[in-house]
C-alpha cells in the first residue's frame, strides 16, 4: 500500500495560492477576476477569497481604465487586479571596484530610487567596503520605506558558493570571507540577505526583471574592470555545480593581440584605457573621449576597438559552442562600445567559426549603470513572491 502524505493546512494552501496569485500579477502587469482565477485554476468563489486576502493586506488593488470604462456597455466598468507597487520595497547593492551602486525596487519591481558613488575597491578592506555600501543603501531608502523593506541583495565581482562564501574576489581583493554573514550583521534592520556574483545577479535583473522570461539560452556578461558572465536557461539562472557557469572572463585568449592572457585583461576596462592613453591626442583621455573617437574614426581608437571586437567573438563562440546559447545580453560600462563595433564583431564570429553554427542575437542592456544592483535587488523580490517564508518574516541567505 503507498503511503498518504501529510495534507497540507488550509492556511498553508492559502498562502501559496495567494502566492501565486501575486506572482500571475507580477508577470502580467494587470488582470481581471476572471483571467486571474482562470490562471490558479480556481473558481470564481476561491479566487475571490484569495483576492480579498491580499486587498486586505494591501498588497493588491482594484484599477479601472479609461478605455474600459468607454466600452462598458452596462454595469460596473471593467475593474482590472494589479500590486500595489508601494506595498514592499527591496534594495539591491552592487559593490564593483571602481563604484557602489544602489537601487531600490517596488513590489511591481520597478526602480523608484538609484544611487552610484565613485569606489575605490581595491583600497579598502571588506569590512569597510560592506560598511559604506550600507551606509549609502539605507541612506538612499526613504524613512517611510524602512518597515516595508523585504530584502536586502548584494552583488560583488567575487567567485562564492551558493552560502555566500567567496573563495576569491581577485579584482577586489578579498580571499576567504563569508560575505552573507557580514552583511547581514552590518544591515541596520532585521530583512532577508542574499549574496551573489555580479554577472548572475545582472542576469537575474536582466531576465526575471523583465517580467516576461525569455525561453532559449541566453549568456549575460558584464563587462566593467573585468568580464563577468551568467547564464540563464528559460528564465532561469544556471549557476553550475560551484556557480562559477558562464565565467568566460577567465578564458585565455589565443592568436588574438595578447596571447596568453585571460579574456577580461583584454575585454576590460583597464586595458582599452592603457592602449588608449598612449595614442590620445586628448588632454584627459577617459572611456566617454575613447567611445568619442571611435566614433569619429580616429584611427588609434579605431585600431584598440577592433583588437576588442576580435576578443568579443573569440570569447563568445568559445561560449556558445559549450551552452548553444541563442542570445548574449552584454551589460557594464564597456557594453556601450559594442553598438559601434556591432558589425565588426559579427564578421570576426563569422570568420572564425564553421557556418553551420548559427549566430546568437547579440544585445546591449538598456542601462548599464543598474544591472548587477537591479538584479540583487530582483533576487529578493523573486524571493518574495516564491516562499511562504518571505512573507512569514523569516531570514534566508
Amino acid at each position: 500500500m503507498n503511503e498518504v502524505g501529510p495534507i497540507a493546512s488550509p492556511s498553508g494552501i492559502r498562502q501559496r495560492n495567494e502566492l501565486a496569485a501575486m506572482r500571475a500579477l507580477y508577470r502580467h502587469g494587470r488582470l481581471s477576476r476572471a483571467e486571474l482565477a482562470r490562471i490558479l485554476g480556481l473558481n470564481r468563489s476561491s479566487s475571490g477569497h484569495i483576492i480579498a486576502g491580499l486587498t486586505a493586506d494591501g498588497l493588491v488593488r482594484e484599477v479601472g481604465t479609461t478605455e474600459q470604462a468607454q466600452t462598458a456597455h452596462a454595469g460596473r466598468p471593467g475593474i482590472m487586479l494589479e500590486l500595489r507597487p508601494g506595498a514592499a520595497f527591496f534594495l539591491g547593492i552592487e559593490i564593483g571596484v571602481e563604484h557602489i551602486t544602489v537601487v531600490e525596487v517596488d513590489l511591481a519591481c520597478r526602480i523608484v530610487n538609484s544611487r552610484m558613488e565613485p569606489f575605490d575597491g581595491p583600497s579598502v578592506d571588506v569590512d569597510t567596503a560592506v560598511s559604506r555600501a550600507i551606509a549609502i543603501a539605507f541612506d538612499t531608502l526613504p524613512a517611510d520605506h524602512l518597515d516595508r523593506c523585504e530584502g536586502l541583495g548584494v552583488a560583488v565581482p567575487a567567485q562564492m558558493d551558493r552560502k555566500g562564501l567567496i573563495n576569491t574576489a581577485p579584482l577586489l581583493g578579498w580571499q576567504n570571507i563569508q560575505l552573507a554573514d557580514l552583511v547581514r550583521a552590518t544591515v541596520p534592520a532585521q530583512m532577508p540577505v542574499m549574496v551573489e556574483n555580479d554577472a548572475n545577479a545582472f542576469a537575474t535583473g536582466a531576465s526575471y526583471g523583465a517580467g516576461e522570461a525569455h525561453s532559449g539560452v541566453t549568456l549575460y556578461l558584464v563587462m566593467e574592470s573585468g568580464v563577468g558572465g551568467g547564464i540563464v536557461v528559460d528564465g532561469t539562472v544556471f549557476r553550475g555545480a560551484r556557480g562559477l557557469a558562464g565565467e568566460i572572463g577567465h578564458l585565455r585568449v589565443d592568436g588574438a593581440s595578447a596571447p596568453g592572457r585571460s579574456l577580461e585583461r583584454v575585454l576590460g576596462l583597464e586595458c582599452i584605457l592603457s592602449a588608449y592613453r598612449s595614442v590620445s591626442t586628448q588632454p584627459e583621455p577617459s572611456f566617454t573621449t575613447f567611445l568619442a573617437d571611435v566614433r569619429d574614426r580616429v584611427p588609434g581608437a579605431v585600431a584598440i576597438a577592433e583588437d576588442w571586437a576580435r576578443a568579443l567573438a573569440y570569447g563568445l563562440i568559445q561560449g556558445c559552442r559549450i551552452i548553444d546559447a541563442d542570445r548574449v545580453v552584454l551589460g557594464g560600462s564597456v557594453a556601450a562600445l559594442y553598438p559601434l563595433m556591432a558589425a565588426r564583431v559579427l564578421h570576426h564570429i563569422r570568420s572564425m567559426q564553421e557556418e553551420s553554427f548559427p549566430l546568437p542575437v547579440i544585445e546591449t542592456n538598456e542601462d548599464e549603470t543598474v544591472g548587477p544592483a537591479f538584479g540583487a535587488a530582483c533576487m529578493l523580490h523573486q524571493r518574495y513572491l516564491l516562499t511562504d517564508s518571505a512573507r512569514l518574516g523569516e531570514d534566508g541567505a
